[in-house]
């Protein structure tokens, strides 16, 4: 039987204010001058330079970068490798959610080994030690902040490469309720489908085990039950408290039992036409677990249950049909659009992002082996919006 790895972030923080032991936190990583890798928004709002202050006042030096954008891209990353050298950091803190997470990984993978970010796409291929990397999270989400996924989107190819390497896990993670109070109910929606898909493709994964299994199954219970009412209202904090552990939960769950075809094709879609990644998940979620479902029949069920549905007297087949329905009342509660035709996706690019859907690591571990002529049929599904 192989052997099981798991991992985690060395330590973490929950809890309103809990930011405000981020200074003496990178004390303890050895860190004096920090690049804070954060986007547009955070760096303009007064966010960053918040968090900024915070590592001053702790008597660190931080440069702003706001270089991530939304879906990070190859450019973002060298642009910030730059910064980190000219400016002679020696360390990294990512502010925001996953984009700036990612794009901080990147940055780092480089800075501690050279090359180019294009060196690094598949698992395990850096060899030096990340350089000390604390991530401070303001979504509820894609849970980057400590996984070992790394998600850059090459220019050249139009392909999100898929880095996957345990050296890229922040030592320290933050998850401070406060910062996410900002978040519009439409990045609410977004970040928390993307936090479900992860729960669900890691419960159903041929990886899975029973630390992974735990953890999926709370995030999913906690996320159909807080991420509705953290939409209706984004300052109630016990919605964002508990949205905050559900999307870590999930991160706990993918992060060691990996994904499936629902990120393999949404990457495509990010690649080709830089679309909202949380929302590409949204949307094919249930059409690739309606094609998974005779992967493992029971494993829906127990989805369905956790979902909230009565299955009581309904046969495996029918509760784990249940799962599907509960997914898609969901997505339409909180806003998600219905199809993919909605975001402009284009039918004639179905085959080639099938054939790199195929090529996506995050597939190897979907519960049922497709064909690119049936990856093809999801993408057209989910395009009508015929389930």
């Amino acid at each position: 039987m192989a052997t099981t790895y798991y991992f985690l972030p060395t330590r973490n923080l929950f809890g309103e204010g809990s930011v405000a032991e981020a200074g003496e936190l990178m004390k303890s990583l050895d860190g004096k001058k920090c690049l804070i890798v954060t986007d547009k928004f955070l760096g303009s709002c007064g966010i960053a330079d918040r968090v900024k202050e915070i590592f001053v006042n702790a008597g660190l030096e931080a440069i702003v970068f706001d270089g991530a954008e939304p879906n990070p891209t190859d450019k973002n990353v060298e642009a910030g490798v730059k910064a980190f050298n000219d400016n002679k950091c020696d360390s990294i803190i990512s502010l925001g959610g996953g984009s700036s997470h990612d794009c901080a990984k990147g940055i780092g993978l480089v800075a501690a080994n050279g090359g180019e970010i294009y060196d690094y796409e598949g698992i395990d291929k850096s060899s030096n030690p990340m350089v000390p990397l604390m991530a401070i999270n303001t979504t509820a989400g894609t849970a980057s902040e400590i996984t070992r996924f790394c998600i850059i989107t090459d220019t050249r190819r139009k392909v999100k490469m898929a880095i996957v390497d345990w050296r890229v896990t922040p030592q320290i993670a933050i998850n401070d309720p406060e910062l996410m109070k900002g978040m519009p109910p439409a990045l609410t929606a977004a970040t928390g489908m993307d936090a479900l898909t992860h729960a669900i493709e890691a419960y159903v994964s041929t990886a899975a085990n029973p630390l992974t299994d735990a953890a999926a199954l709370m995030a999913i219970k906690m996320i159909r039950q807080y991420l509705p009412k953290a939409v209706a209202n984004g300052d109630y904090m016990q919605a964002r408290d508990k949205m905050a552990y559900g999307q870590y939960l999930a991160g706990i769950a993918f992060n060691n039992a990996s994904l499936g075809y629902v990120h393999a094709m949404a990457h495509q879609l990010g690649g080709f036409y830089n679309l909202p990644h949380g929302v590409c998940n949204a949307i094919l979620l249930p059409y690739v677990e309606r094609f998974n479902l005779i992967g493992n029949l029971h494993r829906f069920q127990d989805i369905a249950e956790a979902m909230g549905e009565n299955i009581e007297g309904l046969s495996t087949h029918e509760a784990a049909l249940k799962a599907i329905d509960s997914i898609r009342t969901l997505s339409m509660e909180v806003g998600i659009p219905a199809t993919l035709k909605e975001l402009g996706v284009k039918p004639e690019d179905f085959e080639i992002m099938a054939e790199n859907a195929k090529k996506d690591v995050c597939q190897l571990t979907n519960p049922r082996k497709a064909t690119k002529e049936q990856v093809i049929e999801i993408y057209r599904q989910a395009y009508e919006g015929q389930l």
